[in-house]
């Protein structure tokens, strides 16, 4: 069996490497190669390098030339034997798994049918729910619409006052809020959207000393009731969990009643305490003061996704998936019942026979969005008369309904739709694409309808147009924190004796810091990925400028982060920011490792073999007198270590001016810093860095790390590998991103297109 599967990989793979020139020797040394390699590592391997569970479960696929590979092989391989294969052989052997393996052409993968993600569920469900209420209007408006009335009642002939508060945070003492407003008895109504950008858990705290209730989800849907007051109760929290890219309708009325006795002061704030972050005054950039649409949060818990290949994958089915799909479907049905049924039926007749015939009507429309297209005979029977008939209760027969609908694999497989029209099916890519969704949108929809989305430039149009979407923007910022690797900094904490006032707060700080200057220069009209590696200014306040020195000034005066001032030599971009530099760092340490590690795979994709032991630092009070470059080089110089730390250790050396903290120095231990390095491009080119500045300077430009920015790109929003649309799928992507002048608003458009585009059957002779 081992000879025939060889035998069949050999022929094609031969052809192949010879003719991309990456044999570097003749077909005798790739034959050979190939023969070391069935006998002495398919064993431990797999036969076509899938990789066996008792030894290496992960498959050979990498980015190493084959003179890595052969001087890794040479050393290394076999682990119980390491010099049984070196020389020739290891050179064989490396040409022989770099063809089979490694190049392009091994590594064309299909794309695989999965189903919806957690994020894809939640805003699936989210703009079901919004087919009947409508979706949020991109605006930059920020704050909200507040409303101030003398007296009790919020009658427009009461209005005193109206203007936008960019936060809701205010103590009125005894003096009231503003002139023809008496101070013992007035009210106040504040009403707009809150903006959500990461998916999460977020705790909602209200401090006020007098009645108020506020609405969230809904302009009537209650979130926090204090309209009674009870006590000297002044402190009011509840959490849920919110999706990215959603705003949610937010309204607080909050009344001052004049009382026999003495009247407290009149204070009211709005905090939250988001995902990642510690309490903080809800942000105006989060508040829209704009009226929103009602909308839906899922509150269901959902497992994890896949994530073995570097991005969220729908491909895990079992118990778990499917009893939280359950819980999820039942949750929606239920809202549906209470809140979209009850709005539909407004305005029509009502009498029994036309209510019922309207609520077929209504189940029909939900389960036709769900479903991604009309339903025919065969569905509208099964999925809305049936489940109708059955039950005589509306909301019994909603329920019903909305349970076998939204656990059908019509619903859960968003690619199941080959039944669809080719422009049906372009939209359904498109919302899966850019929103994580499904069409809703009625332009979209209509587009749809009408054959626009059968070519490539009716499919290019419909994506320009949904990339600005709120929901674009919060699958953009969760790809962002994918490649930046924020999930694995966790709770960053640092010695308090050495670094004094590095705390939850300032961590805090430091994150917004990062997300106001991805936004500014994704969201900015040239959307260059280049600045993202070149902007010498952050976002920045007070505080930050306190602990990280007069380079984190702010540019003007304020309150709440804006720009800092220019520092050139400080500041190289978001690889140099304090949040990723502390985050990876140790506790009192800075860590070469960790930091040459990230830049290696995230931002120049290439791949690394986990260490074979145990890595356990050494500490800096061992060697009291070595800086750390002298310590980290000194811990892995021996030879089995340095096949990886060479290369490690020469990245990670560069950012050796920020300390534990992020902060940029030029010494250490009283002696200046040696920030130089080297990197081997994937071409063999080796460039000589020179510190911070050399190196994201060579990230800016480095065909490497535009390779693995599109990559990255790619599959986080597709869920698929570029591969799989076609072997030169991401060289065409990483040309145009090269030609609109590092675009990443053009990159997401010309990824859409690709993924939309595999649905069309026509072909625009205009394209």
């Amino acid at each position: 069996m081992a000879g025939s599967i060889n035998a069949y990989l050999f022929a094609p793979l031969l052809l192949l490497a010879l003719a991309n020139g990456q044999t570097r020797g003749d077909e005798a040394l790739l034959k050979e190669g190939g023969e070391i390699y069935r006998n002495r590592c398919a064993a431990c391997h797999g036969n076509a390098g899938e990789g066996v569970a008792k030894h290496y479960r992960k498959p050979l696929v990498g980015t190493a030339t084959i003179a890595e590979l052969s001087e890794l092989i040479s050393e290394t391989m076999p682990e119980d034997e390491p010099d049984a294969c070196s020389g020739r052989d290891a050179v064989a052997v490396a040409t022989y798994i770099h063809g089979a393996f490694y190049s392009k052409p091994a590594q064309l993968p299909r794309r695989r049918l999965a189903r919806l993600t957690g994020p894809q569920l939640r805003q699936s469900l989210a703009d079901l729910y919004g087919r009947f209420a409508g979706t949020a209007p991109y605006s930059d408006k920020h704050g909200l619409r507040a409303e101030y009335f003398d007296g009790s009642n919020l009658r427009r002939d009461n209005r005193k006052i109206e203007r936008i508060d960019k936060v809701v945070e205010f103590d009125f003492k005894d003096k009231g809020p503003g002139e023809g407003i008496k101070a013992t008895e007035f009210s106040i109504q504040w009403a707009g959207g809150l903006k959500i950008d990461v998916t999460g858990r977020y705790e909602v705290i209200i401090r006020s000393t007098c009645a108020f209730v506020c609405y969230l989800g809904s302009y009537d849907r209650e979130f926090i009731n204090n309209y009674v007051q009870s006590g000297d109760k002044t402190e009011f929290r509840r959490s849920l969990v919110l999706t990215a890219g959603r705003v949610y309708p937010l309204k607080i009325r909050f009344q001052q009643r004049k009382r026999k006795t003495k009247q407290p002061p009149a204070r009211f704030s709005l905090s939250w305490i988001p995902p990642f972050g510690t309490e903080q005054v809800i942000p105006s950039r989060n508040l829209l003061a704009e009226n929103v649409p009602a909308t839906f949060a899922l509150q269901a818990k959902l497992p994890p996704d896949d994530r073995s290949y570097g991005y969220e994958r729908g491909i895990a089915v079992d118990r778990l998936w499917d009893d939280s799909t359950t819980v999820a479907a039942i949750e929606f049905a239920q809202i549906a019942a209470d809140e979209l049924w009850p709005r539909f039926r407004q305005g029509q007749p009502g009498g029994a026979g036309e209510k019922r015939a309207a609520l077929r009507e209504f189940l029909a429309q939900v389960v036709g969005t769900a479903f991604r297209g009309p339903l025919d005979d065969t569905m509208r029977k099964l999925y809305v008369d049936d489940p109708v008939d059955a039950t005589e209760d509306d909301a019994g027969a909603i329920r019903r309904s909305l349970l076998v609908s939204l656990k059908s694999p019509r619903f859960l497989y968003p690619l199941l739709d080959a039944h669809r029209s080719s422009s049906q099916r372009g939209a359904n890519r498109l919302a899966l694409t850019l929103h994580d969704s499904l069409p809703v949108d009625p332009w979209l929809i209509q587009q749809a309808a009408t054959g626009k989305l059968e070519t490539e430039n009716g499919l290019r149009s419909a994506a320009q147009r949904m990339v600005s979407d709120y929901r674009t923007r919060g699958k953009t910022r969760e790809m962002l924190y994918a490649w930046l690797d924020l999930d694995h900094i966790g709770q960053i904490e640092k010695d308090e004796d050495l670094l004094p006032g590095f705390d939850a707060a300032l961590v805090s700080d430091l994150r917004a810091s990062l997300d106001g200057q991805l936004d500014e220069i994704v969201w900015s009209p040239a959307s260059d990925y280049r600045q993202l590696m070149r902007a010498d200014w952050a976002y920045t306040n007070e505080r930050l400028h306190r602990f990280l020195g007069p380079a984190w000034k702010p540019a003007s005066a304020g309150n709440g982060m804006r720009r800092s001032v220019s520092a050139p030599r400080e500041r190289v971009g978001l690889i140099v920011h304090p949040y990723l530099m502390s985050g990876l760092a140790y506790r009192d340490s800075t860590s070469p490792i960790h930091r040459g590690v990230f830049v290696l795979r995230h931002m120049l994709g290439r791949t690394l073999r986990p260490p074979q032991e145990a890595f356990t630092p050494l500490s800096p009070n061992l060697h009291p007198k070595l800086t750390t470059r002298e310590r980290i080089s000194l811990q892995t110089s021996p030879k089995n270590c340095q096949k990886c730390h060479a290369r490690i250790n020469a990245i990670g050396f560069t950012l050796e001016n920020f300390d534990a903290a992020g902060r940029f120095r030029v010494k250490e231990k009283g002696r200046e810093i040696d920030p130089g390095g080297e990197y081997t491009a994937r071409n063999g080119q080796r460039i000589r860095l020179k510190g911070p500045e050399s190196l994201a300077e060579y990230l800016a430009g480095s065909d490497d790390a535009h390779r693995a920015f599109v990559e990255r790109v790619f599959e986080h929003f597709v869920k698929q590998p570029a591969a799989a649309y076609g072997a030169s799928t991401l060289d065409i992507l990483i040309a145009s991103f090269r030609e609109n002048d590092f675009n990443i608003r053009r990159l997401l458009v010309e990824i859409a297109v690709v993924a939309a585009g595999t649905a069309k059957k026509k072909t625009d002779k205009k394209a």
